[in-house]
């Protein structure tokens, strides 16, 4: 699990100064990001390596609105792990209040878009994520 923060910009909300609902699914692409940065294998390495994660499924739910200016705390970790497909899970917290949590299920591709087994075709990038997931 990795924990990221980020703060509301004014961009991010409407005219009452509540953060739009897209937006957090924004912050859960954050998260993901600093988790595998964190974990040791960035986004950029996996892609270099013509291993992509395309978002197959995104599940969020709602608890309280967050406002301009907030600090959001982003809680990511890898829930479920197979050989072809990730899923992240998130809680967006400002201080000790739970705003959403959610879900994202990705695919492991090629840069094709072919689904791959990342076990047998990058099993470096493999036994990172698996080391993450067992934690």
């Amino acid at each position: 699990m990795n924990k990221t923060t980020v703060r509301v910009r004014y961009q991010e909300t409407d005219q009452m100064g509540v953060v739009y609902n897209s937006n957090y699914i924004v912050w859960f692409e954050v998260g993901r990001t600093e988790l595998c940065r964190y974990i040791g294998i960035s986004y950029r390495e996996m892609e270099q390596q013509d291993a992509f994660l395309p978002v197959a499924e995104v599940n969020c739910r709602y608890r309280s609105p967050a406002f301009y200016d907030d600090e959001v705390t982003i809680e990511t970790a890898i829930s479920k792990l197979t050989p072809v497909r990730i899923q992240f899970s998130y809680k967006l917290w400002r201080q000790e209040e739970l705003l959403a949590t959610g879900e994202t299920v990705h695919g492991f591709t090629n840069k094709n878009g072919k689904l791959i087994k990342l076990n047998k075709t990058h099993p470096d990038i493999w036994q990172v994520l698996q080391q993450a997931y067992k934690q």
